[in-house]
């Protein structure tokens, strides 16, 4: 399923090419985060994950965000990419700092790690680059097979995305998956909300109470309609689903050092 959002950013390039990013990396070079810098992320992700966590950061491009996130504490972060380039780049860029490792890997084959590997998964748009490629639905489900395999009980895939749920959550609330989804959504950086806006300002750490199907509820307001979804998928085992509680994601709690 795609949404329209999913078209438009496709344009005519395949995202889901090693060809197409390793062009793009030579001829770029630098530093660029997709969607969000750490800064607007680190509640949400000092929230999901204690800073002693082994973490699997997928499509690292050439994002300074698990640099920024070892600045904040975080001691194991793995970096993977389809670029070789890249990955040749962020080795070199970063070879002085231990806490973290780069590897050229595809997502949709992730083989190279055991079972259960990691306490999370981050996601910054790399989802969505397959979402633009060739046989889409077939790679999203072979790379999301792949991070559900590779996180341990309890811990979490978080996606960020402009996907809302219509296209998102028939790919992420498949049963095999057993995931728990809680999902926010935070406007694009620098958004600035409507003086002639009536609605009450919404807190972005809150999260959307989805339906039963799974859908935004009919009353909730995209305020800035270039937004990004962060969706938190916990993986759970069989006896914890009916005793999952619910934690509410406060700025108290997301600063916390554990």
């Amino acid at each position: 399923m795609y949404s329209q959002r999913d078209v438009s950013s496709c344009n005519t390039y395949n995202y889901g090419d090693a060809l197409y990013w390793d062009t793009r990396y030579i001829q770029e070079g630098g530093s660029f985060d997709w969607y969000q810098r750490y800064s607007s992320l680190r509640p949400f992700v000092r929230h999901c994950f204690p800073l002693s966590s082994t973490l699997l950061m997928v499509g690292c491009g050439n994002a300074v965000m698990s640099e920024d996130m070892v600045r904040d504490g975080y001691e194991d972060i793995v970096n993977i990419d389809i670029s070789s380039v890249a990955i040749d780049m962020m080795r070199r860029k970063y070879e002085y700092i231990p806490q973290l490792k780069y590897m050229q890997m595809d997502v949709r084959d992730m083989s190279y790690f055991p079972d259960e590997s990691f306490d999370g998964v981050i996601d910054k748009g790399t989802l969505d680059s397959l979402m633009c490629g060739t046989d889409a639905p077939i790679s999203a489900s072979q790379m999301l097979a792949e991070v559900c395999r590779l996180l341990k009980p309890g811990g979490s895939y978080m996606l960020i995305t402009y996907g809302d749920p219509t296209v998102r959550m028939p790919h992420l609330s498949k049963p095999v998956y057993n995931w728990k989804i809680t999902l926010y959504n935070i406007p694009r950086p620098g958004f600035q909300k409507p003086e002639t806006s009536t609605s009450a300002r919404k807190s972005y750490l809150e999260p959307i109470p989805l339906t039963e199907k799974g859908s935004l509820p009919t009353d909730w307001v995209m305020e800035d309609p270039d937004s990004h979804f962060i969706y938190v998928c916990r993986k759970i085992i069989d006896t914890e689903i009916d005793n999952v509680p619910s934690y509410k994601l406060t700025t108290d709690v997301a600063l916390n050092h554990w």
